[in-house]
């Protein structure tokens, strides 16, 4: 494979694997976890209730057992618009490409175990992409103001990162552009910092030190205030937890370290008053602690993304943020193949399918942006 193969399959797989593995623990807390699974969890799991079907707060979904969730739906769903428009993308493209496949095009929901449309999975912060652009003909650009504000945007904004390898900057402004048809506030600002880092880290010979430079280069607000304090507690760390101990010390941690800045609250299921509010100050908690594991564990992607499926709350986000920042760093040597496997077979997915269809697109898109800045050099150098 050529680097950006690599590193596309890699930041594609990698966050399918954390999406599947934090899905089973999503909601709850690292005690529970350890309680319902006789210790800490460091592979695939069945779902927390046999009978997924009926049982609550989480029924008709059957999470665990590998199955991907609506972070990898919506993932493959923007890729398919990049292998569509093979250019950049923005809040029109989110209207005019990504809305049919939401409502058009059944495919295979492993949460559900059956066929349905990607409209019937995702949660109503999504749902709300298509109540605003297709029934409501919202100007795309300022569709996402007045949903709820949550991690839904940044869940599924890696591939901006990989089609603007080695430029942060780029892929924040296309990130912010592109998901302002579905989110505002805090929750748009992360979908961009996330989009930064895994640019940068899928440049050659990128380093962890590179994607935190990107995260506090572009991001603004209670964003830059809750990855500072992330960067600050985290950073200097040498040695990666060893033991199942060091691992919920750091959970706690990790979670009295981003409090200040989330405004879900300490209880997931039982959210304050201002969550999921716009605000200047604060922050989703899933990217600073998705950045706070991957620091802790110094970049080692199976340290990173089992400490964020075991932290719970939600899980699988967090485990898809860490995953996709470390598999941009490592490539696909980092990714373990036993996972990706299990997990595309159960969730009736080509993973790798999806990171090369990425790529293309990518390629070509990289290409038009090298030939217009050599046309805008040589303009540039014949008047000045």
């Amino acid at each position: 494979m050529t680097w950006l193969e690599d590193r596309a399959v890699a930041v594609i797989t990698g966050a399918a694997v954390g999406d599947a593995l934090g899905g089973a623990t999503e909601g709850w807390t690292p005690e529970q976890i350890e309680e319902r699974h006789g210790g800490r969890v460091t592979g695939v799991v069945g779902p927390w209730y046999p009978d997924w079907r009926t049982a609550r707060p989480i029924a008709p979904y059957h999470k665990g057992d590998g199955h991907i969730t609506d972070d990898t739906l919506m993932t493959r769903a923007l890729v398919e618009v990049y292998a569509k428009r093979r250019a950049h993308l923005d809040a029109y493209a989110m209207a005019e490409d990504l809305v049919p496949l939401m409502i058009g095009e059944p495919r295979w929901v492993p949460e559900l175990e059956s066929t349905a449309l990607l409209l019937q999975r995702v949660f109503l912060a999504e749902k709300w992409i298509v109540a605003r652009l297709h029934y409501g003909h919202v100007d795309p650009r300022e569709a996402g103001v007045g949903n709820v504000v949550n991690c839904g945007a940044a869940m599924y904004v890696a591939p901006v990162g990989v089609v603007n390898a080695g430029d942060p900057r780029a892929a924040y402004a296309e990130a912010i552009d592109l998901t302002g048809a579905h989110q505002s506030s805090y929750g748009r600002e992360a979908a961009g910092v996330l989009a930064a880092m895994v640019a940068a880290a899928v440049a050659p010979g990128a380093s962890l030190d590179d994607v935190v430079a990107a995260a506090l280069e572009v991001a603004h607000d209670g964003t830059a205030a809750a990855l500072r304090a992330v960067v600050a507690e985290f950073a200097g760390r040498t040695v990666p937890p060893a033991t199942d101990d060091e691992e919920r010390a750091l959970a706690a941690l990790v979670r009295e370290t981003v409090a200040p800045f989330d405004s879900v609250g300490p209880h997931y299921r039982e959210m304050s008053m201002d969550a999921r509010r716009p605000s200047r100050t604060k922050s989703i908690e899933e990217l600073p602690a998705a950045l706070a594991f991957v620091l802790a564990h110094r970049g080692d992607f199976r340290g990173a993304v089992l400490a964020a499926v075991n932290y719970g709350r939600d899980a699988d986000s967090i485990a898809v943020m860490a995953a996709a920042i470390c598999a941009g760093l490592g490539g696909t040597a980092v990714v373990p193949a036993a996972w990706v496997d299990e997990i595309g077979d159960a969730s009736r997915m080509d993973l790798r399918e999806t990171g090369h269809l990425l790529a293309s697109a990518a390629a070509d898109i990289l290409k038009a942006d090298r030939e217009r800045a050599a046309a805008r050099a040589a303009f540039l150098g014949e008047t000045a």
